[in-house]
């Protein structure tokens, strides 16, 4: 018995300042097996995986008290979507609200990580594992917060739906399928997204901003090809495909594309450089008084937590060439992944993208149709349901729409007319977001600061 009581000791000091009761409770007990369960269960994109989670996430909120007609697997192109209706009184007239997050993660290669990518682990300090950020952690809340909330009998005064896509990480077609073929959801009023925003920690742990999801960049993806007649390894010739790709790739490397902004990250940059203080805070505060600031734009332009808040940016993420290791390569193909500022052009990065390659004979084949989706503006009553979320943790900190650099299911959604915001519980460092990275963590006091943050929200904006 001493040796149990050490060992709850010593975790509850990993924890820092979280509530012995809270880690503790059976909402936090509950919560951490759902995400063990869905993170040890590799979702990545054709394994097939993602339906199995879908059912043991059903099946929990039936167990909890959801009835199984409003509960529905929808199988889609070997994935599925989750759909979980939690029915209301309808006395407050409103349209449902939808509640989105995504099953599906990521590739992982074992044998680049320290820890297995598909064990959630753990050390003093983060949870371990490929989705521990992205979106397991969303999912696992919001499905913890939906059966917490049957146990205590809660009525809403309108309908909550989940919506958890399949393949919110490769091609999106559940994600379509949910936005744009489900009348039903269609209905909704407004989504609130797990899958993006949160609060941001400074190195030192003090918190300088909550950040709520308004707006996204344009997704983008070419495949970027050279030809060759190849030949005989033995015969090298003087234009080679692999080597006329690696040039272009260093192009395309050193291209930086014009800085751009609007009121929403000015906003954000103002708030946080003031916030965050020393050389990258001044750099910020600069740049939202004078974005054409070069120095400024400059400094930002080497933070990878920044850089795609200030331009549109693309960057190289696959590479295939040749065919044989004694013959010269007939072909290479780099995968060119672009996310692209709000108001500037798809066709206009292309004819850019072009230029800077210089060569005429290299293809360019846009590998699916890009989302451009509109800015969903801040509504009063979302900002303080959220705020009482956020400020029962931190008081004092500004909540602020603002742009996503990467891309989520909110894409769909605001295309398909529904309003989207994305507001996560969770509270970190932002040069700690290993997010589709190596050795993927989570803060463990974050994931049990975060318990009580979907559950206000929802009481906030459907509660009697």
């Amino acid at each position: 018995m001493n040796k149990i009581i050490t060992v709850l000791i010593v975790f509850l000091l990993s924890v820092g300042s979280v509530n012995a009761q809270s880690v503790d409770s059976e909402h936090a007990r509950e919560t951490l097996e759902i995400y063990r369960h869905i993170i040890e269960v590799e979702t990545s994109k054709n394994l097939g995986n993602v339906p199995g989670v879908a059912k043991y996430i059903a099946d929990k909120l039936i167990a909890a008290g959801l009835p199984r007609e409003d509960v529905e697997i929808v199988p889609i192109d070997g994935t599925a979507a989750l759909i979980a209706r939690y029915r209301g009184d309808g006395s407050s007239g409103n349209a449902p609200i939808l509640l989105l997050g995504h099953m599906d993660v990521v590739e992982a290669r074992p044998e680049d990580w320290v820890r297995h990518p598909f064990k959630l682990t753990q050390d003093d300090n983060y949870f371990y594992a490929r989705g521990t950020i992205d979106n397991k952690f969303g999912v696992a809340q919001l499905t913890s917060t939906f059966i917490r909330l049957l146990k205590e009998g809660f009525v809403p005064n309108r309908d909550l739906i989940i919506v958890f896509s399949g393949d919110e990480e490769s091609t999106m077609i559940s994600t379509r399928m949910l936005a744009y073929e489900r009348e039903d959801l269609a209905e909704a009023e407004f989504a609130l997204n797990s899958d993006a925003g949160g609060g941001d920690l400074s190195s030192t742990g003090d918190a300088l901003v909550y950040l709520i999801q308004a707006a996204e960049k344009t997704y983008v993806t070419w495949e970027v090809t050279t030809r060759n007649p190849g030949g005989h390894s033995s015969r090298p010739r003087p234009d080679n495909a692999i080597l006329d790709l690696a040039q272009a790739i260093v192009k395309i490397q050193a291209h930086r594309f014009p800085v751009r902004w609007s009121d929403m990250t000015l906003e954000f940059f103002d708030e946080t450089g003031h916030q965050l203080g020393g050389e990258l805070g001044d750099a910020m505060v600069r740049f939202a008084s004078n974005p054409e600031d070069e120095s400024a734009s400059d400094r930002l332009a080497i933070e990878s937590s920044y850089v795609g808040t200030t331009r549109t940016t693309c960057v190289v993420t696959m590479l295939r060439g040749g065919h044989a290791e004694n013959a010269l390569p007939q072909s290479a193909t780099a995968t060119v992944n672009c996310r692209i500022f709000p108001g500037v052009a798809v066709e206009d990065v292309l004819q850019t993208l072009q230029k800077v390659v210089g060569n005429q004979t290299i293809e360019f084949e846009e590998i699916y149709e890009p989302t451009v989706s509109p800015i969903s503006e801040l509504r009063e009553d979302v900002r303080a349901a959220i705020s009482e979320a956020v400020h029962a943790r931190f008081p004092q900190i500004r909540l602020l729409p603002y742009m996503e650099s990467g891309g989520t299911d909110g894409m769909h959604f605001r295309r398909a007319g529904i309003p989207t915001w994305a507001a996560s519980g969770i509270f970190m460092n932002p040069d700690e977001m290993f997010a589709h990275g190596l050795n993927e963590r989570v803060p463990i006091k974050a994931f049990y600061d975060a318990l009580d943050h979907w559950r206000t929200i929802i009481k906030e904006l459907a509660g009697n």
